[in-house]
């Protein structure tokens, strides 16, 4: 891709999900389809695959639900593989020591769910100095209900994502564009 190191992170892309009560099949079709499509040009390139799993203490995110396994049909080995308790991927489990120790400066984002775990780990990723791409194609969300009663769509919601992120956090990007693109074109 460029000088600079990059590596591809799936968050939360985890049969966990199809376990909640807000799970719904709107979109998943086209998410896994970019999803995988993310994952397999990042390996035809060289680039580390980073899997995330959400993990929790019980309920579906917990490691004894078995629940805890990449969300069917996504098939991919990743270079690492990383767990979290929070919302960043960078909270409290080694992932920055990982990306620092292989030279990886630059973070292409992509998973579940969009304005979640994927926007809080682009903006911490950002806040720490590392370069981002944020895939919002390769990314995954539900509707919701908001205080006053207005469900926001998942493009909504997709959408609002992409406007805080874009040029203060990170470059949206297409799976085409995170795997072709200098990434000396992004902001820092």
């Amino acid at each position: 891709m460029s000088a600079i190191s990059s590596a591809l992170i799936v968050i939360d892309a985890q049969e966990s999900f199809r376990h909640r009560p807000f799970f719904c099949d709107d979109g998943l079709a086209a998410y896994i389809e970019r999803q995988q499509a993310l994952i397999d040009g990042a390996k035809a390139k060289g680039v580390p695959v980073v899997q995330i799993f959400h993990v929790a203490d019980s309920g579906a995110f917990s490691e004894a639900s078995g629940h805890v396994t990449t969300l069917a049909p996504l098939q991919f080995e990743p270079d690492a593989i990383f767990r979290k308790r929070r919302h960043s991927a960078l909270v409290g489990t080694g992932l920055d020591v990982w990306l620092t120790s292989n030279g990886i400066r630059h973070l292409i984002v992509s998973g579940i769910r969009t304005e979640q775990c994927c926007e809080t780990t682009t903006r911490h990723a950002s806040d720490l100095g590392y370069k981002v791409s944020f895939v919002s194609e390769a990314t995954l969300t539900f509707p919701m209900t908001d205080a006053g009663g207005r469900v926001w769509s998942a493009a909504e919601i997709r959408g609002r994502t992409e406007l805080v992120l874009s040029e203060r956090f990170a470059r949206i990007a297409t799976v085409a564009e995170a795997l072709a693109d200098p990434v000396e074109k992004i902001a820092a």
